[in-house]
């Protein structure tokens, strides 16, 4: 595939392969050589920008309008929405090491360790070469909430306001622990010869680390049925079809690098003077209400929002209606 730079633009959207700076050093030891950067910018042209990120499995097409499913946060983002797009342009890039256009892993290729904070370089980066001095706001939720505390972290003046969801400033161990054991499965599955198959385990177990106890019992409680001389749980069909999707449309070498990225990420809060409004769910298996309340403390200048949802850690990705007034400072004014 040809990755060289590009630039298009359409209704709706402007967006590109932008090749960084010859050599991107990296927060953890070594260097990209010419690496790329996938981005894609959409919305009211005479919009402020917010910059928009999500878990590792998020991409540059945040919304799109022609295919509004092929945009991963397409129940939050777009006109008339949550976060919406006739107020404001919004940002979305593909992650480094990731299963976009940006520079990633290939099958047993070497690729170095990635940090939040080399995600943050490369977005500043991009600020540069797209002309945008400074940022209205930088919404990240999940692992694009490590993102956004790196990025006012290293740069300071470059972005006004944060909004992260489900983020805190370093992973949970318990957290850490349930991703060790997915990447042990993929990585044992790759010296099978079986990699995209690991992938799917990967995935389905990541799958219960999601979503709270509640919404299983509310949705898995019926009768396992028999197939094969065996019995099938409701919940366990609901995981398998979810790893299958997933192992369908992303790298393992991919999925290694950026779960790892996760448990990597520490920031310094105390250096973070962004105004910042967290967002936690009390359902949240990953990310405890108790570290994003810990976090707020921490940040010089801090709200934080409790929310309840049965979608736990996914919130970010169903709750469209508790995030909707979040989102108001992206405007410049306060919504009820």
């Amino acid at each position: 595939m040809n990755l060289a730079p590009l630039e298009s633009f359409s209704a709706d959207a402007l967006e590109g392969v932008l090749h960084l700076p010859a050599r991107l050093s990296l927060h953890h030891g070594g260097s990209l050589t010419q690496p790329l950067l996938g981005w894609r910018l959409a919305g009211r042209a005479d919009a402020p920008i917010v910059v928009a990120l999500g878990g590792i499995s998020a991409h540059r097409r945040v919304f799109d309008l022609q295919q509004p499913r092929e945009g991963w946060w397409h129940e939050v983002v777009g006109p008339a929405h949550s976060l919406d797009t006739e107020r404001v342009r919004v940002l979305g890039i593909d992650y480094l090491g990731g299963s976009g256009q940006s520079s990633a892993p290939v099958a047993d290729g070497v690729f170095p360790s990635l940090s939040s904070y080399d995600q943050a370089q490369a977005l500043c980066q991009l600020l540069d070469h797209l002309k945008i001095a400074r940022l209205r706001a930088i919404v990240g939720a999940s692992y694009g909430g490590m993102v956004a505390l790196a990025f006012a972290e290293r740069f300071p003046t470059r972005v006004e306001k944060l909004i992260v969801i489900s983020a805190a400033d370093r992973a949970h161990p318990m957290a850490t622990a349930w991703r060790s054991v997915q990447r042990r499965i993929v990585r044992f599955a790759h010296s099978c010869g079986r990699a995209p198959e690991g992938l799917e385990l990967a995935r389905a177990l990541a799958m219960a680390t999601y979503r709270s106890p509640d919404e299983f019992a509310l949705r898995f409680g019926d009768q396992a049925r028999q197939s094969d001389g065996r019995f099938v749980f409701p919940v366990e069909d609901y995981l398998f079809a979810r790893g299958r999707d997933y192992a369908a449309r992303y790298r393992p070498e991919s999925f290694l690098c950026l779960s790892e990225s996760i448990d990597l990420h520490a920031v310094d809060a105390s250096r973070i003077a962004t105004p910042t409004d967290l967002v936690a769910v009390r359902e949240d298996q990953l990310v405890p209400v108790a570290d994003m309340r810990a976090l707020a403390l921490k940040l010089p200048c801090a709200r934080l929002l409790e929310l309840s949802s049965p979608h736990g850690h996914d919130a970010f990705l169903k709750e469209a209606a508790a995030l909707k007034p979040v989102f108001s400072s992206c405007y410049g004014v306060h919504e009820s």
